[in-house]
C-alpha cells in the first residue's frame, strides 16, 4: 500500500523531468549549454521530490541527496523539502518530516528548503498552508527567511502557469504569512522575477524586457528576483551580467539586493560556485566576503511594526546601494 500511495503522490503532485524542460514549457530559451545547465536546476528539484515522497528513513534520504554535485545539491534538498511538506500535511502518519530535514542535513540549504515549502504550497489548497511552516525555534534565520517560501510559491506559479502569471500578469491574493498579508504578493513577485531568468534562458535583454512589461510598482520586486536567480543559478557570463545591470537602470539597487541574498544563501550552504562570485562582482561591485559582511551587519533583530523583518533586512541592503550610487553620482 505504501508503494501505491507514493506512486499516486508522484502522479498527482510532482512535475516530471520532461515537464520542466524549457521546450516542453514553451520558454523562449535557445537550446544550448546554457539552457541545459539551467534545466538541471528544476530537474534536481524533481529528483529530490521523488526521493523524498517515497518517505525513506532520514539517513537514506540524506545519503541520496548528498550524492548530488555541490552546485545542484541545494536544489535537490528543495525538492525533498517539498515532498516532506506534502507528507506532513496529509492526513495520518508523521508530522515532523520537514522539521527533521531542516534541523538536520537540510540546515545548510535552509534558504532553498524554504523555497521547497513554497513549491508544496502551490500544490496544496490554501486552508492547508497554515500547517506547512515547521517549528524551527532556535534555527538561525527562522522565521525571517521563511518569506522565501512565498517566493517559491510565486516562482512555481510563473514557471508552470506562465500565461496566467507572466503573460497576463495576474496578481497574487494576500495571505497572512507571518501576520503580514499585504506583503505576500510582493514576496511572490520576487519569485516571479526569479522565474523570468529561467523562462528567458538567462538572456539579459529578454529578461529586462519581460520585467518592463509589468506595472512599474511591481518591477522592483521582480528585479530583486532576477538578481537572486542570476547569482544563485548562473547562466550568464560577465559581459551579459554587465548588460543586465545596465538594463536594470534605476532598479539596480534591487538587482544588487537579490544578488547579495543569493551570495548569503550559497555561502550558508558551504559552496559558492565561480558563477556566483562573478555575478556578485558584476551586479554589486562587491567580493563574496564583502557581500556577506553587508548581509550579516544589516540583519535585523525582529519585526519593525507592520513591516516584516525580512523586508527590513532587504531595505537595509537596498539602501546601502542607493547611498553608494548617490555618492558616486554627486
Amino acid at each position: 500500500m505504501a508503494g501505491l500511495t507514493g506512486a499516486l503522490r508522484k502522479v498527482l503532485l510532482a512535475p516530471s523531468f520532461a515537464s520542466v524542460r524549457f521546450a516542453e514549457r514553451g520558454f523562449q530559451a535557445a537550446p544550448g549549454p546554457t539552457s541545459t545547465r539551467l534545466e538541471a536546476v528544476p530537474q534536481a528539484v524533481v529528483a529530490g521530490f521523488e526521493w523524498g515522497v517515497e518517505a525513506p528513513p532520514a539517513w537514506e534520504l540524506e545519503a541520496r541527496l548528498e550524492m548530488v554535485e555541490p552546485e545542484l545539491r541545494g536544489f535537490a534538498y528543495e525538492g525533498a523539502t517539498m515532498a516532506c511538506t506534502v507528507l506532513d500535511v496529509m492526513p495520518g502518519g508523521r508530522r515532523d518530516r520537514t522539521a527533521e530535514l531542516l534541523r538536520g542535513p537540510g540546515l545548510p540549504h535552509l534558504f532553498l528548503c524554504y523555497i521547497g515549502i513554497g513549491f508544496a504550497m502551490a500544490r496544496l489548497p490554501r486552508p492547508l498552508w497554515k500547517k506547512v511552516l515547521p517549528d524551527l525555534d532556535g534555527v538561525p534565520h527562522h522565521p525571517v527567511m521563511s518569506w522565501l517560501a512565498v517566493d517559491g510559491y510565486g516562482f512555481d506559479r510563473a514557471y508552470f502557469e506562465t500565461r496566467r502569471w507572466v503573460d497576463e500578469q495576474r496578481e497574487f491574493e494576500p495571505y497572512p504569512w507571518l501576520g503580514a498579508p499585504d506583503y505576500f504578493p510582493r514576496a511572490a513577485d520576487q519569485g516571479v522575477g526569479r522565474a523570468l531568468w529561467f523562462i528567458h534562458g538567462a538572456d539579459p535583454a529578454a529578461v529586462a524586457e519581460a520585467v518592463r512589461r509589468f506595472p512599474e510598482r511591481r518591477q522592483p520586486d521582480l528585479w530583486s528576483g532576477v538578481g537572486l536567480a542570476a547569482t544563485f543559478a548562473g547562466g550568464c557570463d560577465r559581459v551579459g551580467l554587465t548588460r543586465l545591470r545596465e538594463a536594470a537602470g534605476e532598479h539596480h539597487d534591487e538587482l544588487a539586493l537579490g544578488s547579495v541574498f543569493a551570495v548569503k544563501g550559497r555561502a550558508h550552504s558551504g559552496f559558492v560556485p565561480t558563477h556566483a562570485v562573478d555575478a556578485a562582482a558584476a551586479l554589486t561591485d562587491l567580493t563574496v566576503a564583502d557581500a556577506l559582511d553587508l548581509a550579516d551587519r544589516t540583519e535585523p533583530g525582529g519585526d519593525a511594526g507592520a513591516t516584516p523583518a525580512y523586508e527590513v533586512w532587504r531595505n537595509a541592503i537596498r539602501e546601502s546601494f542607493t547611498v553608494r550610487e548617490r555618492r558616486l553620482s554627486a
